[in-house]
């Protein structure tokens, strides 16, 4: 046998980089993200400044994430028959882009509510394509570095945008009075338009990796999911049953008698750590098992959210915020390698599509049910509560092992 012949024989070895394709995607969802989260922080009180109750600022919030995720759903199954995904991504940030500083406009509660639609009808359309595109141009030995490196980025742009909000409206003068006006904070959502726009240019930077055609799936291809994954997406979704909004950790900083100026820096911190740490965790996703990455992280939430119920203490919550953190670290790009991974031939705009509907509405279950029970019985019950299906959870994943 010539050496030519051995060496078309022996795999390519695993690239030491990450695709540029993917870090350009990410440097489009820092900016995203920047944009984003210098905007949403605020939406709750300028609500209120439009005269909103707090059932409205629930429906907007609540038909803005469903339109969001059956469009994930539905654009993963159109990604699946189409050589080139990024059409589809340009259109999901462009709409987004375009129409989120429109809130800076709005006179009414429903105009926000058509602003809020819009936005996340945006993130519907981007998302299972972007996911299934950063599959496509990369490796599977650092495919969890790969996602972990995305969710670094945007935890990064979050930041980034929590600073840029804060920024604006101390300028303002918004920190002299205590309360920010809705004049200032629409002078934010439209200086978030920046953001944005350098996003859109990030993402008309980045080259897609050329690929044939896609074959057309049969009929019950198109429709069902691998086995596989669908026994995988069954722990997946009994995490999500405890994974509850973020937000709770800053509700739980203001029982504990926290000065509304620490909220943000709450909020900065658990963003600074899920990027400090995603991009560790998907090379230990790698390295170890996607699924031994994932039990151990959710092992992590656990703990470390159940201890959240019992903190009595400010500076005790950050340091939970910062192991709860952690834990993201460990998962958000392992779970996403996961699907990536066991999604059957073309299908990984479908499966993705099915992963982020399953997430999101879980989660908005996960949330309205962890609001009664603290409601109910307190909140070191609905916190402990949480950590112990997280544990559940963790077992059920580890008996289907790879």
């Amino acid at each position: 046998m010539s050496e030519d012949a051995r060496s078309a024989e022996r795999p390519p070895p695993a690239p030491g980089h990450l695709p540029r394709t993917v870090v350009g995607l990410a440097i489009v969802s820092l900016f995203t993200d920047a944009s984003s989260e210098a905007i949403f922080p605020l939406v709750p009180a300028f609500l209120t400044a439009l005269g909103a109750s707090n059932a409205m600022v629930g429906v907007i919030e609540g038909a803005a994430e469903f339109v969001a995720n059956i469009l994930k759903y539905l654009t993963g199954l159109v990604a699946d028959q189409r050589a080139r995904l990024k059409p589809l991504i340009l259109i999901g940030y462009g709409l987004s882009t375009t129409v989120r500083p429109l809130i800076a406009f709005a006179l009414s509660p429903w105009h926000v509510l058509a602003v809020r639609i819009g936005d996340r009808v945006g993130k519907g359309v981007r998302t299972s394509p972007r996911d299934a595109l950063i599959a496509k141009a990369t490796d599977r030995s650092i495919r969890g570095r790969a996602y972990g490196f995305h969710r670094a980025m945007d935890h990064g742009g979050a930041a980034i945008g929590t600073l840029l909000s804060a920024g604006l409206l101390w300028y303002l003068g918004a920190t002299r009075t205590g309360i920010a006006t809705s004049d200032q904070m629409r002078t934010v959502f439209l200086a978030a338009a920046i953001p944005g726009v350098l996003a859109m240019l990030a993402l008309a930077l980045t080259r897609e990796p050329a690929t044939a055609a896609p074959l057309s799936p049969s009929p019950s291809e198109a429709t069902t999911l691998p086995p596989a994954l669908r026994r995988a997406l069954l722990p997946i979704a009994l995490f999500a049953c405890a994974n509850a909004t973020d937000a709770f950790i800053l509700v739980k900083a203001a029982r504990l008698g926290a000065s509304p100026v620490l909220a943000p820096l709450l909020w900065l911190t658990l963003h600074i750590v899920k990027a400090g740490t995603a991009t560790s965790g998907g090379r230990l996703a790698d390295r170890h098992g996607k699924r031994n990455a994932l039990a151990f992280g959710w092992t992590v939430y656990a703990i470390s959210w159940a201890a959240v119920g019992f903190a009595q203490r400010v500076p005790v919550l950050f340091l939970l915020t910062a192991a709860y953190g952690v834990s993201h670290g460990f998962t958000e790009g392992a779970e996403k390698a996961l699907v990536a991974e066991l999604a059957a031939g073309n299908g990984r705009g479908k499966a993705f599509g099915a992963y982020h509907m399953l997430i999101g509405f879980t989660a908005l279950v996960a949330s309205v049910t962890f609001g009664a029970v603290w409601d109910r019985f307190g909140d070191a019950v609905a916190f402990l509560g949480s950590g112990g299906i997280a544990l559940i959870a963790a077992g059920v994943l580890r008996r289907d092992v790879d």
